[in-house]
């Protein structure tokens, strides 16, 4: 990896890329902000992007494609089977997994609908790392349930520990022997846990659960749609790997799990997903769910020019220059919020820069869902759309009663190659001025809440007229500027 030192001292990241198409930005008013605001139900994923300044929501199938990527497109087979097309992504997954079986699906959801269709009965009981909202929801929906063996660690929001999504083995052996191993399916990782601020696993960390695996006769399932981030982290933060290629890394990963699978939108930087293994068994039991959710074995839902790009991005994941942008940037919006006060998740992990929203807003009750409502106040004070990962993104219970989220954060998100150093900057400077304003925001309450992945399309009102207040000290404190 490069080490670039700026002689004027200063510490910031070197985009290692050159910027050759753009796509214009529109910045409206606070004024405009809150009304779409308030139009969007106060849920972010309903807002309209022409009234998005910084669309940091997700880095899910908005990261940037190269040019390599583009020029592949072109050479799409459209062949309904025996596509070309398939083969040379199989053939980029067997290269950089050593795996020989592939099922393509549209997306990472669905590749979790088919393990949990293929695995999942009542009263299975999955432990992992820590849960995802839709992995959680298929698990469920099976009959099944989670079990989450994260280390305490996990959970501070200030830490030093660079491998937070380590898995508890003490716990995880625990809650086997609890649950009785023939009620475990398998064990899921997930390289990158997502809803405690895009924490990395160790590669040291796996190795022992798949020890742990092995004695009970239990399957490891890796979800590597963030492996890109995990990658860097374990190559930068763990000593043993420093001297490793990412592409050693990678393969030592994938030998440890029987089953991977992936979200395209993140690893790969196309729209798309799979599932990978050596273990026919699985891979034979799998495969009809895919004719019956997704389509024919070769496509899989997915385009095949999103397939093209998907096993060129592949490879260009291991390549240290590419998967270490977004890790970088991330960290630098954290320290620049740090340095003017505001709570955010440390050591700074994937996806995108997390707020405690707890601690930004101790006023606002979880009830009163704090990081929702400091998500729709990040949108009014500056146009950029981030994404409440705490209770909102929970579902409740069957009694009625409402499970409070161990973090209430938003997550800033930002897609590799896409934002620029000014307007990161940009981010901070009006989440600093929100944090000095923080008094002024209140709680929200749900108007119109769906049973399932309510934080999709959810809708929810102010609990009073904070967000009128807000605008009103924004024009006062900033004048004419948007």
């Amino acid at each position: 990896m490069s080490q670039v030192k700026f002689y004027s001292g200063e510490n910031i990241p070197l985009e290692m890329h050159k910027v050759r198409i753009v796509q214009k930005l529109n910045l409206p008013t606070v004024e405009e902000r809150l009304e779409a605001m308030k139009g969007a139900g106060f849920n972010t994923f309903l807002l309209q992007n022409k009234d998005v300044f910084m669309d940091m929501l997700t880095d899910s199938g908005v990261n940037a494609m190269s040019d390599r990527q583009q020029a592949a497109m072109m050479q799409a087979d459209d062949s309904y089977a025996g596509s070309e097309t398939f083969t040379r992504l199989q053939q980029a997954l067997e290269n950089i997994f050593g795996t020989k079986y592939f099922l393509p699906t549209h997306q990472g959801r669905a590749c979790e609908n088919v393990i949990s269709q293929t695995y999942v009965t009542a009263g299975s009981v999955v432990p992992m790392n820590y849960h995802f909202t839709t992995s959680k929801a298929h698990i469920v929906l099976n009959g099944g349930r989670v079990e989450e063996v994260y280390k305490d660690e996990a959970l501070n929001i200030t830490s030093n520990n660079p491998f937070k999504g380590d898995m508890d083995i003490a716990k995880l052996r625990a809650v086997i022997e609890e649950a009785g191993a023939e009620n475990v399916p398998f064990v899921r990782m997930e390289a990158g846990t997502n809803l405690i601020g895009g924490q990395p696993h160790s590669l040291a960390n796996m190795k022992e659960v798949r020890k742990v695996c092995d004695e009970y006769g239990v399957m490891l399932v890796l979800d590597a749609s963030l492996l890109a981030d995990n990658l860097h982290f374990i190559k930068t933060r763990e000593e043993a790997y420093q001297n490793k290629s990412i592409r050693e890394i990678t393969r030592e990963i994938a030998d440890l799990a029987d089953i991977i699978y992936f979200s395209a939108r993140k690893l790969g930087n196309a729209r798309g997903g799979g599932i990978c293994t050596n273990n026919e068994e699985a891979y034979m039991k799998m495969r009809e769910y895919i004719t019956l959710y997704e389509g024919f074995l070769t496509y899989g839902g997915m385009s095949v020019r999103e397939m093209e790009a998907i096993a060129v991005g592949l490879e260009e994941t291991m390549d240290e220059e590419m998967i270490n942008q977004g890790p970088q940037f991330i960290q630098f919006m954290t320290e620049e919020l740090q340095k003017r006060g505001v709570p955010v998740i440390t050591p700074a992990g994937g996806l995108g820069c997390h707020i405690d929203a707890r601690s930004f807003l101790p006023h606002v009750a979880q009830q009163d869902y704090p990081a929702g409502a400091l998500a729709s106040a990040i949108y009014i004070a500056s146009g950029a759309r981030g994404m409440e990962r705490g209770t909102m993104s929970e579902q409740r219970n069957e009694d009625g009663t409402e499970p409070l989220a161990n973090m209430e954060l938003v997550r800033m998100a930002l897609p590799r190659r896409v934002f620029t150093m000014s307007q990161v900057k940009y981010a901070a400077d009006r989440i600093a001025w929100l944090y000095d304003n923080r008094d002024l925001i209140g709680g929200l309450e749900f108007v119109e809440e769906p049973n399932v992945l309510r934080f999709f399309f959810g809708r929810l009102q102010a609990t009073s007229n904070w967000p009128e207040q807000l605008a009103k000290k924004f024009r006062e404190d900033f004048g004419n500027s948007l």
